[in-house]
């Protein structure tokens, strides 16, 4: 199936996007956090969303909540490690499965999405986003894991179950592997994983990945690294796509630079409002709905 339109963020933007979308009857692939937006829930009070008054970040996205679940509007919880042109269509990569849209919208917020001295250079040769896509490659292997979040976890010890050695390096606290986590306590529960006294700083090798180095300098030999994060860079996901530092260049209907390629949200710049979100994801659904008709 190639689907009219696939949102890549689950925020105020994305969600507003994805209902435009539905009025206008589009087929919707959305792609991100079934819990909507961490961000806006944490927030202790939001004071400008016209018509609401004052109202917690909690409440807020409860009603986000209950308006998708009213439209009907279903969320893939699978995140997007690669976009590939393919003619009249995009193919995204995300997990094990490869989906087609005619148009894409990056509504995925900004993050501090950092990557190591060497990842971008050696990504596809040793370096990695997703465990269930590339870790039959290295069966038998050493290789090393960044898990930025607790719900990756699960990534590890599938690896584990199919690499010789896995290094384990954390950007959280809690968990099981996290710092201070129950792994680090002793409870470990594969021979096979072993934490990482200090972070990864840099990924070596030519041609392929060969190593990591840490903080203090140590290099530990491994045959490659997978990077388990939240969010990827744009510019990495879709290769072409411009930015201006941290954000996607845009213009007034939130097109980027590339034909059926669009941006709405803090992803795109400053003010970072829920309300600039809402209606910038309105304005590139219908900009997408222009696009698909033409």
């Amino acid at each position: 199936m190639v689907y009219d339109a696939a949102i890549i963020g689950t925020g105020p933007a994305g969600l507003s996007a994805a209902i435009n979308l539905k009025l206008h009857n589009k087929s919707i692939l959305w792609l991100g956090a079934k819990n909507l937006s961490t961000k806006v829930e944490k927030s202790e009070k939001i004071a400008n969303y016209p018509g609401m008054g004052y109202i917690t970040g909690g409440d807020l996205i409860e009603k986000f909540r209950a308006h998708a679940e009213e439209m009907e509007l279903e969320i893939t919880e699978q995140m997007v490690t690669a976009i590939m042109p393919g003619g009249d269509f995009y193919m995204l990569s995300a997990g094990s499965d490869v989906y087609m849209a005619k148009t894409i919208l990056f509504a995925t917020g900004v993050a501090a999405v950092k990557g190591f001295d060497g990842e971008e250079e050696l990504l596809g040769r040793g370096v990695s986003y997703c465990a269930t896509c590339d870790g039959f490659l290295y069966k038998g292997k050493n290789i090393a894991v960044f898990c930025g979040d607790e719900r990756f976890e699960h990534e590890i010890d599938y690896l584990a179950e199919l690499a010789d050695k896995v290094y384990v390096s954390s950007g959280y606290v809690g968990g099981k592997y996290g710092r201070k986590g129950a792994l680090q306590n002793g409870e470990i529960t594969s021979e096979k994983i072993e934490i990482l006294p200090k972070p990864i700083k840099k990924v070596t090798g030519e041609p392929k990945v060969s190593g990591v180095v840490l903080t203090d300098d140590t290099e530990v030999s491994v045959d490659g690294l997978f990077c388990l994060r939240n969010a990827i860079a744009p510019a990495t996901l879709l290769k072409g796509l411009e930015l201006d530092g941290a954000h996607i260049i845009v213009n007034r209907a939130m097109e980027t630079n590339l034909a059926g390629v669009y941006a709405a949200g803090d992803c795109t710049g400053r003010p970072y409002q829920i309300a600039k979100s809402v209606g910038e994801g309105n304005v590139a659904a219908h900009t997408m709905v222009e696009y698909l008709a033409d």
